[in-house]
């Protein structure tokens, strides 16, 4: 008995000294702030629920986490990357993703066709850049059902728009005047006309919705999700859909090359494009899901810049080819920052 004894405790002791293994991990870079924390209300729960494994996000700015890849290609940090869609292009043209097994991800089949941004990245969730405007601020009655009614003089020192990212009106622009993102310079003229209406440009969403709601700049360019966000706390904001259409703008999501979690990878995407998901990740930040068979309640749908059916994606977005404003997005702002803001 004592033999059976011993020999039962030195395997007990034997057990309790090997390795305990961590839970699986897979590593997702993204925004962060409001973003991080949709993410983990959302896809990553039901990852966690589906599969067991721990989501860790690293966060950072768009273009610093875009250099910070570059730098450990091959070996990358994370397993997931949430960009913009033109962006993502800058990743894939680096080398930085890998090319998408759709086999893989059988959610994709109901993605919308505004959504199939390139064989290596595809759209997690949509919004819009449009005009944001406080009735309240603004001469009474005005309103703004085109783009060229930011050209009014009445506006003079009162419109912000983004620093970062200049291609909304320069495409905008453009089409005024009857061109397009690749003949972007039949606009560069009407764009100069507008630098006296500018009272401030933005270099992120916390300054972007101070301006509004502060009353600095009571007329903004903005994104359709923060003027969502700010009118939920009780500021008078309205969201405009010019006649043009509003500049579409979809976040997309890529697996690494390199990534040693490829099918935990491929899981988590699935679950980000689930009906379920997407509903509750457009009913939260007031965006358009990127899938057709998420059902969202009336009042998120009939929100100006919601797109819920194919006739709102084909007429009332402005889309901008995302892989040639991957290429001229540098220039743009470039120009932009010498012959408007300076």
């Amino acid at each position: 008995m004592k033999r059976i004894f011993f020999a039962s405790a030195a395997i007990a002791v034997a057990l309790w000294a090997l390795p305990v293994h961590a839970a699986e991990k897979l590593v997702v870079s993204t925004w962060g702030g409001s973003w991080k924390d949709l993410l983990e209300k959302t896809v990553a729960k039901k990852f966690k629920e589906q599969t067991g494994a721990d989501v860790e996000f690293i966060t950072g700015g768009t273009i610093d986490r875009l250099n910070k890849a570059k730098l450990a290609k091959g070996n990358p940090e994370s397993d997931i990357t949430f960009t913009t869609s033109h962006v993502g292009w800058l990743y894939a043209n680096d080398g930085l993703y890998e090319q998408l097994d759709m086999s893989k991800i059988p959610n994709a089949k109901s993605l919308v066709d505004q959504a199939k941004i390139s064989p290596y990245h595809i759209g997690s969730w949509a919004y819009v850049y449009t005009i944001g405007y406080r009735p309240d601020m603004v001469p009474a009655g005005m309103t703004f059902t085109s783009w060229n009614d930011l050209w009014n003089p009445a506006l003079k020192g009162k419109i912000s728009a983004p620093d970062f990212d200049a291609s909304h009106l320069v495409v905008v622009s453009a089409k005024l005047m009857g061109g397009d993102a690749a003949s972007w310079e039949k606009g560069s003229d009407k764009l100069k006309a507008l630098k006296p209406n500018f009272k401030a440009y933005y270099a992120n969403d916390a300054a972007s919705q101070q301006l509004l709601q502060n009353g600095e700049a009571p007329v903004q360019v903005m994104l359709s999700m923060n003027a969502y966000h700010i009118a939920s706390q009780g500021v008078p904001v309205k969201v405009a859909m010019p006649k043009e259409g509003a500049v579409l703008g979809i976040d997309t999501i890529g697996i690494m090359k390199g990534t040693k979690n490829a099918d935990l990878a491929y899981k988590f995407v699935n679950i980000m494009l689930d009906p379920a998901v997407q509903t509750e990740v457009a009913t939260l930040k007031k965006g358009s899901p990127v899938v057709t068979n998420a059902k969202l309640a009336d009042d998120v749908a009939k929100l100006p810049g919601v797109f819920t059916t194919p006739e709102q994606w084909n007429k009332e977005a402005l889309i901008i080819d995302h892989k040639l404003r991957a290429e001229k997005t540098g220039e743009w702002r470039k120009w932009f920052t010498e012959n408007v803001i300076n």
